[in-house]
């Protein structure tokens, strides 16, 4: 059976009140919280991309291979392996995110009181002809034995892989066909065991793909052949002139800004599927999702991880900045004209018959899933104030519940028991 990352992706082969932010970070929305979840790094300029592929196969490394067809011919010194680390660090800064503010005593303060928040801790020469298939190029990268193949028809190339040892699922042919019209090669990838024990790894770092082409795609049709289940896709794409769309696809923004009860603070995972899934199941799953889009040379506040270092948009293949060049005093990071976009999508072969396309778009905006909680004021104090926040909050607790509800289909009657409730307060 074809590894997790190639059935996922095919791939590839191979608030209300918007309060200027300065809110306290405190949860994070990442991968993880989602089950057979692929990530791809997409870099692209004109013509050129970068395409990183991360997996996360878990079994008999001699079971893992991948098939990607790519828009031209792929040379040795095009592949690379790249630290998983980048791309952990790129997920961690775009990832979905949960703040929170403490609202300020409402009655005249002699002296300006500080409010102290606990921050959470957060955490890559033979030719042969076969059944109309030619190798083009073979090569070893770290611990990856890669084949760059061309075919003439679809039925000999599936032929060629399975005789070969790649499994591909059956009624792969089809689809194999329509890459092979369009005159694309097919990258595949399995491990070389004996490089790996040399090199001493236990598990598979991402391998990336450098090439020049018009298209600016995603192939996934492939992994949903015989998949049985929807797959998770997580593509970050790093550009300079703004966000990046899918063409054929509509591409939607998630709700953001909601203000929502204080106890979602203990339960923001199941917060965040359940908002997920009912966005997905409200468009049908016929809809790409925006959740993160942000300028690299804007501070995003609050960040839920430090932004990317010049070296680290470099490894990940950003090929236009400079590595060498130190921040200014006051500028936590090197300016990088890099805009980087984070879209997430779950898919299967009757909902996403098409490969994604993509195109680059000139908007800059800002953008973040960003969902926030207000802690009440505690204090006794009964000014006139004091008593007109009461009122105000009274109808502020039940328009969080009902946004909560709205958000994610959960009972209102269990959200306001929960808010009710002492352990909640």
């Amino acid at each position: 059976m074809l590894t997790k990352w190639y059935i996922a992706v095919s791939l590839l082969v191979l608030s209300g009140q918007a309060l200027s932010f300065c809110g306290f970070y405190v949860a994070k929305a990442d991968t993880k919280l989602f089950n057979k979840a692929s990530q791809v790094v997409l870099v692209r300029d004109g013509d050129n991309t970068v395409l990183t592929m991360a997996n996360d196969f878990k079994g008999d490394l001699k079971e893992f291979a991948v098939v990607i067809p790519v828009p031209t011919f792929i040379e040795k010194k095009q592949i690379r392996i790249v630290d998983k680390a980048y791309i952990d660090h790129l997920d961690d800064y775009t990832a979905p995110r949960l703040v929170e503010y403490f609202d300020e005593n409402p009655c005249p303060m002699p002296a300006i009181v500080e409010t102290q928040a606990k921050i959470s801790e957060t955490l890559s020469l033979r030719e042969m002809a076969r059944d109309g298939v030619k190798i083009e190029a073979q090569y070893t990268v770290g611990e990856y034995d890669i084949l760059v193949l061309s075919a003439e028809q679809s039925d000999g190339l599936a032929q060629w892989l399975k005789e070969n040892g790649y499994r591909i699922p059956d009624g792969a042919e089809p689809i194999l066909g329509s890459y092979i019209k369009q005159n694309m090669r097919f990258f595949v990838a399995r491990v070389n065991l004996t490089e790996q024990a040399k090199l001493g790894y236990n598990y598979l770092r991402p391998l990336q793909v450098a090439y020049q082409s018009p298209k600016f795609m995603l192939p996934i049709r492939l992994g949903t052949v015989n998949a049985t289940r929807t797959q998770e896709l997580f593509i970050y794409t790093l550009t300079r002139q703004g966000r990046v769309e899918t063409t054929n696809y509509r591409t939607i923004k998630l709700p953001t800004d909601m203000d929502l009860p204080v106890y979602i603070k203990e339960d923001f995972t199941n917060f965040y599927r359940a908002l997920f899934e009912r966005q997905v199941e409200k468009e049908k799953m016929r809809t790409v999702f925006l959740e993160y889009a942000w300028d690299m040379n804007f501070w995003c506040d609050p960040c839920s991880a430090e932004p990317l270092s010049a070296k680290e948009l470099s490894e990940l293949g950003v090929f236009w900045i400079q590595t060498g060049v130190q921040p200014k005093p006051a500028s936590p990071v090197v300016p990088a004209n890099v805009f980087v976009t984070r879209l997430h999508v779950r898919y299967d072969a009757e909902n996403f018959p098409e490969d994604l396309i993509f195109q680059e778009t000139g908007d800059r905006s800002n953008f973040q899933s960003r969902y926030v909680l207000r802690h009440p004021w505690q204090g006794t104090e009964s000014c006139r104030a004091a008593k007109k926040y009461r009122r105000k909050l009274t109808k502020r607790l039940k328009k969080e519940a009902q946004e909560l509800a709205n958000l994610t289909g959960w009972d209102i009657q269990i959200i306001r028991q929960r808010i009710n409730s002492p352990t909640t307060q």
